[in-house]
């Protein structure tokens, strides 16, 4: 957000200090004091807008605008997500999919299963979406199996956060592949090698480790299975294509957005009215809508439910995750407040003349970025425009500008923590206290920074000797 006729005249090291105290701040009112994350939030929002000059009159707005636009972005999801996942669960389905899973994989790879499907879901669907959509089914094989939360959840959370931050058609990596004029194949494939490995240690192996060093219980977010269904469950194959048409259908918006930009499609098809019907339905809130209603009338009315008990069910999962979409608005009230008092700017006009290394310089800058304002998007999106005229001046070849992309997204996920809504996704989601939440979440996301970065790192100089 940009406020009209406000320049930002603090430099860089006030800010950068403000910020830091509001996150203290923060941290201390809801770990010491125990006061409300939702609370909370909002009044070191409050605080943080003063303190670095915003005007008054605009402090509200500034707030506001910060609060709706992560709404906009998430509760639909969040809702629709749940409704989708209370209905799979209370039908008997999470538990199919969950003895299925087990039955071909065996108990002890069930967390290795679970982030597979997840990398697999996670091709074209977006990192909140898709865990929302495989929750039943994390919480149901956990239930059996039994152990903490995070040894089933972290590999499949992690698997979403790869497949969104390194690999097209995701946005992130697509607009920095288009600053960089890099071959959007050739990120794919790179993301694709970088991604997978990066996945198995920095998710799988640390989510047992984090497994065994936390038990946690599973959360009855999305309720418990109806006995009476669950004696009845519905087929495994009718689950499977419910968790797919999602997954269809928001490939049809990031498939034709991708081969519109590359310019694969005939001239005009971008602005024809199939096209846009096409976008539309793939957009992941009608995606999700029309895979409820699917649901509805699959697994719900059509096997026998009372329209009154699927209406039941469906109502009872918006309460449990209100305190989720709440919270991760006010993270995002609180990140908005971050980007509007210009933390971004001052940052990068200090960090332009370092004299390092391209590729060190598009992770470092894109790194502070986002944790100074908690933006993935944000920051890998400023990093890649503000350093493409440098690498396009450096006349790199295909393969060192893929990893350049690498190196920036890479830097654009590190240590997610409480000015990030994807934080108090996952960590409510998951059930968590801030504190254990900065110790899982925060530090797989900063693994798979770190250890995505060195894999980019050694592909660029390869590259470069080559």
């Amino acid at each position: 957000m940009t406020i009209e006729g406000w320049t930002q005249t603090l430099g860089a090291g006030p800010l950068l200090g403000i910020a830091a105290a509001a996150i203290l701040v923060l941290l201390f009112l809801i770990i010491k004091l125990r006061v409300h994350a939702f609370v909370a939030l909002i009044l070191v929002s409050l605080l943080t807008a003063f303190a670095t000059g915003i005007p008054a009159g605009d402090v509200v707005s500034t707030l506001t605008q910060g609060f709706g636009s992560t709404l906009a972005a998430v509760a639909l999801l969040v809702g629709l997500g749940a409704m989708l996942g209370r209905l799979v669960e209370i039908s008997g389905g999470a538990k199919v999919l969950a003895d299925t899973l087990i039955g071909r994989f065996g108990e002890k790879h069930a967390p290795f299963a679970l982030g597979v499907a997840s990398l697999l879901f996670g091709f074209p669907i977006f990192f909140d979406a898709g865990l929302v959509v495989m929750l039943p089914v994390v919480f149901a094989v956990a239930r059996r199996l039994g152990g903490s939360v995070l040894l089933y959840g972290l590999p499949a959370a992690g698997a979403f956060s790869v497949m969104h931050v390194f690999v097209p058609p995701h946005p992130g990596p697509v607009a920095a592949a288009t600053f960089f004029e890099a071959n959007v194949g050739f990120v794919l494939l790179i993301g694709l090698i970088i991604a997978l490995p990066t996945w198995y240690v920095t998710s799988y192996l640390f989510g047992r480790w984090a497994g065994r060093k936390w038990d946690l219980p599973i959360p009855n977010l999305l309720g418990r299975a109806d006995e009476q269904h669950e004696a009845n469950p519905p087929k495994f194959g009718t689950v499977v294509a419910l968790l797919l048409l999602p997954l269809v259908l928001i490939f049809l918006n990031t498939g034709l957005s991708t081969l519109s930009e590359a310019g694969v499609l005939p001239e005009g098809s971008a602005d024809a009215g199939w096209f846009q019907l096409l976008l539309a339905i793939g957009s992941t809130p009608v995606a999700l809508l029309i895979t409820l209603l699917v649901a509805v009338l699959t697994i719900g009315t059509g096997r026998g439910m009372e329209k009154s008990a699927v209406e039941q069910t469906l109502e009872g999962a918006l309460g449990p995750v209100s305190s989720v979409i709440l919270i991760t608005g006010a993270g995002g009230m609180f990140g908005g407040v971050l980007r509007t008092s210009g933390i971004g700017d001052a940052l990068e006009s200090s960090l332009t003349g370092l004299g390092i290394p391209l590729i060190l310089a598009g992770f470092l800058i894109s790194s502070i970025i986002r944790v100074a304002q908690g933006s993935a998007t944000v920051a890998l999106t400023t990093t890649a425009g503000l350093l493409s005229s440098a690498v396009l001046a450096a006349d790199l070849n295909e393969m060192q500008l893929a990893a350049m992309v690498i190196a920036v997204a890479a830097g654009s996920v590190i240590a997610s923590h409480v000015n990030d809504s994807g934080f108090w996704l996952v960590g409510r989601f998951f059930d968590m206290d801030v504190k254990t939440t900065l110790k899982t979440w925060t530090v797989l996301e900063t693994l798979i920074a770190l250890m995505a970065f060195a894999l980019a790192a050694v592909v660029y100089l390869l590259a470069s000797i080559g």
